[in-house]
């Protein structure tokens, strides 16, 4: 299985709304796992300052 996300686990109680569940959601995921942290720009946030960037000089 291969779960993605854009935020830190010390932000997941944001979305999960309680401390103990995220603290378990997250040993639960991590348990026996390879976690990968890419630490690079987004490829398309870029993209879209690209583009606004283009529209704006184009007007």
């Amino acid at each position: 299985m291969l779960l993605t996300s854009n935020l830190a686990f010390r932000k997941w109680d944001q979305i999960l709304k309680d401390a103990m569940t995220t603290a378990v959601a997250i040993d639960r995921l991590v348990h026996h796992s390879v976690i990968v942290e890419l630490n690079v720009l987004s490829y398309r946030i870029e993209t879209a300052k690209k583009s606004k960037a283009s529209r704006a000089s184009t007007q």
